[in-house]
């Protein structure tokens, strides 16, 4: 039997029903970070003293080799990303010492986002709950890398990108597709595209999707000022005349999701819908190869509708 959406040719809304994050300035709920963005404030701040050399590297004259045009971002502070229980999710202190901060948030958002859609862990063991996690950043892979007297198999575990949706698959117990994603700045957002068409093609009854970003080490933010994508007040201008780059920022976010009939059915509380995605590439419509082309991004939005 048909249900009204395939028999008009579209795919099934996915809802949302549970949320985990963590974001500079302690927005380390849904809750928080909706009060953050309703009464419209920032968390861009200047880069925070330790993280950087900011002395040596910063230079407000654009193009100076090796220096960065900006000492502005959304930074967690040390005492943030250095709180981790790693007993609690059963990680020994010598793991523990080479895991990726990043993969400390996917887990620790994961959780919270499980939590918050009112779903047992222990009743999810063992199902077809699928993860895709969109991450890209590896600062500190090369810096765990660049000390080869230290490397063992804990290094690489730890630090690979491969290894942060599988790890999450191991905690929960989870059997269904468990896929990392990079895709660069829109990795988050290809997860979650991702998961949407697992669920719809039946691959998985739940989904657990999103994305982490943190900032380590200076090199990336560096080579950006040198072609001119970093903006030197900290400030994204989006659509404004004035606009001269970008800032880099840290978080993570991941959500749980599930068929919006499906929800329906089992009386879970729904954030949002999902009502479509898509991905595409620009191919050479764009002018160069990291610009976007007007082309491609409206062809996106069509097809995502």
């Amino acid at each position: 039997m048909m249900t009204d959406f395939q028999s008009k040719g579209q795919q099934e809304p996915i809802a949302i029903i549970g949320i985990g994050c963590r974001f500079p300035g302690q927005l380390d709920t849904p809750a928080a970070l909706w009060r953050f963005l309703q009464a419209g404030q920032t968390n861009v701040a200047e880069i925070p003293a330790g993280r950087f050399p900011l002395d040596t590297l910063y230079d407000s004259e654009p193009g100076r080799s090796g220096r960065m045009q900006t000492r502005w971002g959304a930074y967690f502070t040390p005492a943030e990303l250095e709180a981790f229980d790693y007993g609690f999710f059963g990680i020994a202190p010598r793991e523990a010492a080479r895991l990726d901060p990043q993969q400390r948030l996917l887990l620790e958002t994961s959780w919270q986002a499980v939590a918050d859609a009112g779903l047992p862990v222990e009743q999810l063991a063992g199902s077809d709950t699928a993860v895709y996690a969109g991450l890209w950043a590896d600062d500190f892979e090369a810096r765990l890398f660049g000390d080869i007297d230290g490397l063992d198999l804990y290094a690489t575990t730890g630090s690979g990108r491969y290894a942060a949706a599988g790890r999450l698959s191991y905690f929960f117990g989870w059997h269904g597709p468990s896929l990392t994603v990079d895709t660069a700045c829109s990795s988050s957002l290809v997860a979650i595209h991702l998961a949407c068409k697992a669920l719809q093609a039946g691959e998985c009854e739940l989904a657990l999707a999103g994305g982490v970003n943190l900032i380590l080490q200076p090199q990336i933010t560096v080579a950006y000022s040198q072609a001119g994508m970093m903006a030197p007040d900290g400030r994204c201008k989006f659509g404004d005349a004035a606009a001269d780059g970008y800032v880099r920022s840290e978080g993570a976010g991941m959500v749980v999701l599930k068929r919006l009939s499906q929800a329906v059915t089992d009386g879970d509380r729904i954030y949002a819908t999902i009502l479509g995605s898509a991905v595409n590439n620009d191919g050479q419509s764009g002018k160069h190869f990291v610009t976007p082309g007007l082309e491609g991004q409206s062809r996106l939005l069509r097809q995502s509708w």
